[in-house]
Formats: structure tokens, C-alpha cells, sequence
């Protein structure tokens, strides 16, 4: 059985949207999302350089829009033939661009929550000094309890060795002075404590905008970052979309749930490669596909029809 990834923040690269504009199709939905977003993707998608993306109002409706036009290019080619049973899963905000794959959001409305979830999280970095660092190695419950007593999130916990804490600058500080026996710290380049208590403001912004947003129930498994559980009811979804920007990405427990679903093959959508990064550490013997550009789908389909109804 195969996947559908899509990955989330720091995936962001330069004219990733470029290869995608082939297509008029792409080129009108992409003008209606910058309409109804505020923000010129595709200038964002296309010239602007590696600073401009990275801001957090910017990068994330930039990843979810280019992840949803490759996913629209590839079903679009395969017609019926991605199975039903196929689950879809993201790492932070690319949740939402598996929520629409698996239809419980319309693409629009992913796009859209994607940019109030990004705009209020850079407008909650702001309020006090934050920040998150990767923690590489260690013992896991050293590194949880060391966690602790800095008064530290785990704000990711990704499996194969890394968990992303977040928090005060101050107890970053600590953190790097002092890390867990057999552990490397690396501060991170974002603007503050992603999932964590310090995005509460972002959470509340996206929960009043998304009482506008009328979900569907999944027509394929989607997998939440909470705890890995498949979501089958489309306001739990919702509910859920909403609550995740102040809670531990679980990521994790998604490939723990894909390993117990009998996944043999998974396809990251763009800006792909962190992810399959991450099942090929984990999930060894799982074949995977980087779907970068259009040049990619003939192999995605190949995949997808091979593993259509694979069992492990």
C-alpha cells in the first residue's frame, strides 16, 4: 500500500513552484490563491530568494500551494487509480495540504488557512523571545527530561533520533550549554517556539477563521499529527487542523501508524526530500519518491500502481 506525504515549514526552496507553471491550470489557481490571500505566490514561488521565503507568513502558504498543485497534476494523471485505503499524512502546516488531498478541505481553503495559520504564528513569534533547536541523539527519555527541567516543549518528536525542542531563548541557551549524554544541539533558523504554548494567539485566529470553513468527512485515511491516529469524521479534522499549532508535532507516531497500516511505498509531495529522509531511517525496506517536479510523475504513477494493493 502507498502514501502520500506532504511536508511542512523549512522544506521551502527558491523557485520551487517554477516547474509546476507548465501548466495554465496551475497558473490560474495560483493567481485565485493569491487573490484570496493577499500575497503574490507566484513571484514568491518563482524569483523570490531564500530570505523572503523563509518568513513564516510567507513560507507556509508557499509550501501548502505548491504541495496541492503537484497533488492535483498527479491524481489528475492517475484518475481512479490511487486507492481509496491510501493514507495521507503532513508534518505541521503540510497537514493541511493532506487534509485536502484526502478531501476534507477543499485546496482553497487549505491554501487559505495555511496563510492565517502563518501570518498570526510570525505575529506570535514577536511577543517574547523564542526559539527551537534539534536535539540529535541521546537517550529518548534523557532527552525529554532534560527537556523538562529547562522548561522546554518537545515541540517535534520526528523518530529516528530527533526531536525539536522549543521555548525561551534563555533555556535554548541552557539546552546548548548543557545538552543530554550523547546528544548535539543545533539551533534552528525560524522566528519562534512553533508548537508550543507561545502560539496560543495563532491558534485562537485560526479557530474564528475556520468557523467559516465547512469540512468534509475523509475519503481516504488522514493521519493526525497528535498521535498518529487516523481521523475519520471531517469537524474532528478540523478541530484537530486548529489545535495542532500549539501542540507536539507527533511525527513519530504518524510512521508508527504507517508502518502499522501495511505501508510498502510512500510519495512526498513538493518541496519534497525531509520526509522520505525521515521514513528511509525508519521505516527501512519502505520504497519512496521525492515528487520535485513534473519530471517525477511518470515514476509516481509507476509506484502507485505497483503498490496499489501491497501488503508488507
Amino acid at each position: 500500500m502507498i502514501a502520500l506525504l506532504a511536508p511542512g515549514q523549512g522544506s521551502q526552496t527558491p523557485g520551487m513552484l517554477a516547474p509546476w507553471l507548465d501548466d495554465p491550470a496551475a497558473e490560474e489557481t495560483l493567481a485565485r490563491w493569491s487573490d484570496a490571500t493577499g500575497l503574490d505566490l507566484r513571484r514568491l514561488g518563482t524569483d523570490a530568494g531564500a530570505d523572503e521565503i523563509k518568513d513564516t507568513a510567507v513560507t507556509q502558504p508557499l509550501v501548502v500551494a505548491s504541495a496541492l498543485l503537484a497533488a492535483t497534476r498527479l491524481i489528475d494523471r492517475i484518475g481512479t487509480g490511487l486507492p481509496a485505503a491510501a493514507p495521507a499524512a503532513g508534518h505541521s502546516v503540510g497537514e493541511l495540504a493532506a487534509a485536502a488531498v484526502a478531501e476534507v478541505l477543499s485546496p482553497d481553503a487549505a491554501v487559505s488557512l495555511a496563510a492565517v495559520r502563518g501570518r498570526e504564528m510570525a505575529a506570535a513569534c514577536a511577543l517574547a523571545p523564542t526559539g527551537m533547536s534539534a536535539v540529535l541523539g541521546g537517550k529518548p527519555d534523557e532527552v525529554l527530561a532534560r527537556l523538562a527541567e529547562l522548561g522546554l516543549d518537545p515541540a517535534n518528536r520526528n523518530g529516528a533520533g530527533q526531536v525539536v525542542a522549543a521555548g525561551p531563548e534563555s533555556a535554548l541557551a541552557e539546552l546548548a550549554a548543557a545538552p543530554p549524554e550523547r546528544a548535539r544541539v543545533i539551533p534552528l533558523p525560524v522566528a519562534g517556539a512553533f508548537h508550543t504554548r507561545f502560539m496560543a494567539p495563532a491558534e485562537d485566529a485560526m479557530r474564528a477563521h475556520a468557523e467559516g470553513v465547512t469540512p468534509a468527512d475523509p475519503v481516504r485515511p488522514l493521519l493526525s499529527n497528535a498521535d498518529g491516529e487516523v481521523v475519520t469524521n471531517g469537524a474532528e479534522a478540523l478541530r484537530r487542523l486548529v489545535a495542532q499549532v500549539t501542540k507536539p508535532v507527533r511525527w513519530d507516531a504518524c510512521m508508527a501508524r504507517l508502518r502499522e497500516l501495511g505501508i510498502t511505498a510512500v510519495i512526498e509531495l513538493p518541496p519534497a526530500g525531509t520526509l522520505v529522509g525521515l521514513v528511509k531511517r525508519e521505516l527501512k525496506g519502505t520504497v519512496t519518491l521525492a515528487l520535485k517536479t513534473p519530471d517525477d510523475l511518470d515514476k509516481a504513477v509507476d509506484l502507485i500502481t505497483e503498490h496499489a494493493g501491497a501488503d508488507t
